[in-house]
């Protein structure tokens, strides 16, 4: 059975994402320290709310440095996306400086409104063991109100009146600006995509 490392720090919502990896049949650890993190399997790194109460948490628990020597597969969820680029415009506020750019408050078209919440279609640029069975033009739902910058880390992005980065790579760390445990068959294909990476 897959174990899956889920970051216990205060600013996520785990339950929904415990819900979604048990279904796929995942064993979920509850991770709320750095040794904890050190011995994980996979790391997921969830998120919701303000960028800098979540970097605050993760600094509280002194988890900044572990999550950043952190070699094995890594996905961070929604905010959990976001904490991975080098800052926010949220604060501002430095965060985890794994993947280049910063996180800027989002600027939707005409007729769109801030937060982004709802459905949107992927359009997947870059084949990548995550996205395998996901198709282009699968449905996520998103839910968020700052978007990363769009670059070479994009695998997949969504329209909202501009690209929004649904789902970033780098090395092995992966993110998702929307939420793979709401998300109905491609999320759980991603979820379970992640939990079959090679650790």
């Amino acid at each position: 059975m897959t174990e899956v490392g889920l970051l216990a720090y205060g600013a996520g919502n785990l339950a929904s994402v415990r819900f979604a990896l048990e279904r796929l049949g995942a064993r979920v650890r509850p991770v709320s320290t750095a040794a904890e993190v050190a011995e994980a399997e996979r790391l997921i790194l969830p998120g919701v709310g303000q960028a800098g109460y979540a970097m605050s948490r993760l600094e509280a628990l002194g988890l900044v440095e572990a999550i950043r020597a952190f070699e094995r597969p890594l996905l961070g969820i929604c905010l959990g996306q976001q904490l991975l680029f080098e800052a926010s415009e949220e604060g501002p506020t430095p965060l985890l400086g794994l993947i280049p750019g910063r996180v800027d408050r989002l600027e939707p078209g005409e007729g769109r409104t801030v937060p982004h919440m709802g459905w949107s279609r992927l359009a997947i640029r870059e084949a990548d063991p995550l996205l395998e069975g996901v198709a282009d033009g699968d449905w996520a739902y998103f839910v968020h109100g700052y978007v990363c910058p769009d670059g070479p880390a994009t695998l997949a992005s969504a329209d909202y009146g501009g690209p929004v980065p649904a789902v970033v790579r780098s090395n092995n760390r992966w993110g998702c600006q929307f939420h793979p445990e709401r998300s109905a068959r491609a999320g759980a294909r991603i979820l379970k995509n992640f939990m079959e990476l090679a650790a």
